[in-house]
């Protein structure tokens, strides 16, 4: 028994870079539609987070959407990626306080479930990095080489 638990520790150890790269693309989705959104008509959002009493709302809506599509390819290439969580875990949070709190938990009432979601996630990227499929990998093999 003690050995078949060994077996399977091993073989799962070895799919933790896979996971770590299906949770950036799935991130990487989850930011794109927003991202696009936002830059599609940045006036408007500008004038949502003014009636927000956002401060500095032109800048902001700038910034949040900078930062989501920033987050977007630097996610899909696995490049700065603990760096990138540390914004996009930013925005979630102006997200839920902003947005979603007073909705309660449930995403199908606009809730904060699904940037809760994503801080969770963001947060395994910044704990565990990439992983070996990215270019954070790379790098880091180079520069240790």
């Amino acid at each position: 028994m003690k050995n078949l638990l060994i077996k399977f520790t091993y073989a799962a150890n070895k799919l933790q870079h896979i996971a770590l790269l299906f949770l950036r693309l799935i991130l990487a989705y989850g930011f794109w539609g927003p991202a696009k959104t936002k830059w599609a008509d940045i006036n408007s959002v500008a004038e949502w987070f003014g009636s927000m009493g956002i401060p500095a709302p032109a800048f902001n809506a700038y910034l949040a959407a900078s930062t989501e599509m920033a987050g977007v390819f630097l996610l899909i290439l696995g490049l700065g990626t603990r760096i990138i969580s540390i914004p996009l875990i930013i925005t979630m949070l102006v997200a839920i306080k902003t947005v979603h709190w007073q909705n309660g938990f449930s995403a199908g009432d606009n809730g904060y479930e699904i940037p809760l979601y994503y801080m969770l996630m963001l947060f395994v990227l910044l704990s565990f990095g990439a992983g070996k499929i990215s270019v954070d990998y790379l790098i880091k093999r180079k520069t240790l080489a």
